[in-house]
Parts: C-alpha cells; structure tokens; sequence
C-alpha cells in the first residue's frame, strides 16, 4: 500500500508547472518517494529527505541510487534547513505521527520558498471523527481540520485529491 501511495503522491507532485530544483521529504523513512521523484524530476539539483528514525535514514542511505539524493535524521518540527530553500516540499504517511502537527506545518512553510507547492498525503476523512473524540483531539485528520491547520501555518491555496483509499486524501497547499 505504502508504494502505491507513494507512486500516486510523485506522480501528483510532477503535474506542477514549475520545475522544482530543491526538494524536500518530511518523514521520509526509506526514501522511495524521493527515489521516484527523483526519477521524475531530472531537473531537480537537490532531493532531501528527513526522518525521526535513524533506522529509516540508514535504509534511505544504503538504497540511495542517485547522488543527488540527500537523507538527515531529523522532525518536522525542527527542520535542519534554512528559511525558504525548496521549492517543492512532500510529506506521506508521517504526518499522523508528528508530535506537533501545527510546528511541522509551520516548519513545512518556513522552508518553502515563495509560490513552491507543499504536498500531504495522509489520513484524512470523515470516517476518522470518532478518533478525533478519543485520544486524537489535536490531530487534523479531516479535510476541514487540516485547512485549519495549514492556514494557521501560512499556507494559502489549498486543493484536495484522492490519491489511493477512502481514508488516504492527499492536499496541495500553496505557500
């Protein structure tokens, strides 16, 4: 499932006109999404990936088949970058597990340079209310809590697809 989300999750990020240069993947585990955007992007000078588990960035470094790809152990909402130095900016499946959603957002756009794109593929939808109700309440894990969310963060531009199940939405956000 993991793959298909993350094939669906490039393929969304490359329908963009502009031609991101620097890239970067907030909670990248074993990197597979940035080696397939990689493969999509061969304009792109820079692929970054970051990574609470040191387990995952020492998968992403042995798997890593292009020296443009770039893996740190790190969180979302401490990101290790300076302000506005990506142009495109992705995140699956890991959203869910950040510690602080609203300061990874927030840090999600402080590196994200002017106009560049932010792309979220997670959990999202109604169905997912009841958790919210119990031991989730700070979670955005609706459509309506996540524009809440990346609104708060500095986030404008926000468009909703379906890229796999009806729990998995993904939202591409303009900074």
């Amino acid at each position: 499932m993991h793959h298909d989300i993350a094939v669906r999750t490039a393929d969304l990020a490359r329908t963009f006109d502009d031609e991101p240069r620097h890239v970067l993947d907030v909670g990248c585990g074993t990197g597979l999404l940035l080696r397939l955007l990689a493969d999509r992007l061969p304009e792109a000078q820079e692929l970054v990936g970051v990574d609470a588990a040191a387990g995952m960035i020492a998968v992403a470094n042995s798997t890593a088949n292009d020296p443009r790809l770039r893996f740190h152990n790190g969180v979302a909402e401490n990101l290790p970058f300076p302000d506005e130095s990506f142009d495109l900016v992705v995140s699956t499946t890991s959203f869910d597990h950040w510690e602080d959603q609203g300061a990874g957002l927030s840090e999600c756009a402080r590196v994200l340079a002017p106009n560049g794109h932010f792309v979220l593929t997670d959990l999202f939808s109604m169905l997912l209310v009841p958790t919210l109700l119990v031991g989730h309440r700070d979670r955005a894990r609706t459509k309506s809590r996540a524009e809440t969310f990346l609104k708060a963060s500095g986030f404008r531009t926000v468009q909703w697809h379906r890229p796999y199940s009806v729990i998995i939405g993904t939202v591409v956000a303009t900074k």
